[in-house]
């Protein structure tokens, strides 16, 4: 007995030991975030939300979250927000997940994950629209100074393999904050709507946010599952705008080559032009008169100068002869 207490103490000890260092370790785990949701705030986009844990221990170093997108697509971002705006597509449902991590890369384990979904709408498989593509036109818009390209949208589509033929679908965009249904529709032989247009838009001629466009649809025979798409604007968009404004510039020669035109047959025919630029006045004399008087001149002086040697010469031969003989 004597020879075992020791030992008991020595166990005894280290269970204390052990027992402090895990309530240690436990107090410096980082909690996981609470009351996180998922929310549709418009076609194509949700907003995730979540909270910091209240029970969380203070630490000594900067907290952060890590967000992880299980469907539709895997995706993973870190942010120091308690909540987060996606545009992604949703008839296929939509799932994430947080966790609690130290920022800034610090040596602390991250929390454990906590995570939301939101089911995929309900539907009949094989109601929803097939093969849906959008193209845009972008046109000069010369009224709105603020708007001076013009986006319409066309958008066509095929009915589902297996939608009744009393389906009627409906389709809407979604640009920023702007939401708008079709009020022009194309119909096949069944009278179901398979293509839309809308002849203006609020969509950006040079915006960098994703369309969004959704398409339901109604049936007395069984529910129609909706379908949504996310388009790049440079993708369906903007090639249409070049020949506009070639022609612009074609239509703006035009009226200044006719406005210069007219212009010039008002001043031919009001003397106008005369009027305006006067001709500079000639001076008195002439070059040609100048020519003149000397030629005139030189004329007068030479005929002298001939009547002078012949008087000179004949006296002067007749005085020779008269002394030799």
């Amino acid at each position: 007995v004597i020879i075992m207490a020791p030992a008991l103490l020595i166990l005894l000890g280290a269970t204390v030991i052990l027992s402090a260092d895990s309530l240690s370790d436990k107090k410096s785990l980082l909690l996981p975030p609470t009351n996180f949701t998922i929310k549709v705030t418009g076609l194509s986009q949700v907003l995730l939300r979540w909270e910091s844990n209240p029970d969380q221990e203070p630490v000594n170093i900067e907290l952060g979250y890590h967000v992880r997108i299980n469907a539709p697509q895997e995706e993973d971002y870190e942010t120091r927000n308690t909540e987060s705006k996606r545009v992604t597509v949703l008839h296929k449902g939509f799932s994430a997940s947080v966790q609690t991590v130290p920022w800034n890369g610090q040596p602390l384990p991250p929390s454990r994950w906590v995570s939301a979904e939101l089911k995929a709408p309900p539907g009949s498989p094989g109601t929803s629209i097939v093969n849906l593509t959008c193209t845009t036109n972008t046109t000069v818009n010369n009224h709105t100074p603020l708007r001076p390209y013009q986006v319409s949208l066309h958008c066509s589509w095929l009915a589902g393999k297996d939608a009744p033929e009393d389906t009627q679908y409906f389709l809407y965009y979604r640009y920023g904050s702007w939401t708008e249904e079709c009020q022009e529709y194309r119909r096949d032989t069944l009278n179901r709507n398979t293509a839309c247009w809308f002849p203006k838009t609020f969509i950006s001629s040079r915006g960098s946010e994703a369309l969004a466009v959704h398409a339901n649809g109604s049936s007395k025979h069984a529910p129609i599952k909706p379908f949504d798409q996310l388009f790049a604007l440079h993708a369906i968009g903007s090639d249409d705008q070049k020949p506009s404004t070639e022609w612009f510039l074609i239509v703006l020669m035009a009226a200044i080559c006719f406005i210069l035109l007219i212009f010039s047959f008002i001043c031919k025919t009001g003397h106008l032009w005369t009027r305006l630029f006067p001709p500079v006045p000639a001076p008195k004399s002439s070059i040609q008169d100048f020519f003149v008087i000397v030629s005139s001149e030189k004329t007068v002086s030479t005929e002298t100068e001939i009547e002078v040697i012949s008087y000179v010469e004949d006296p002067g031969f007749e005085t020779l002869e008269d002394s030799v003989f």
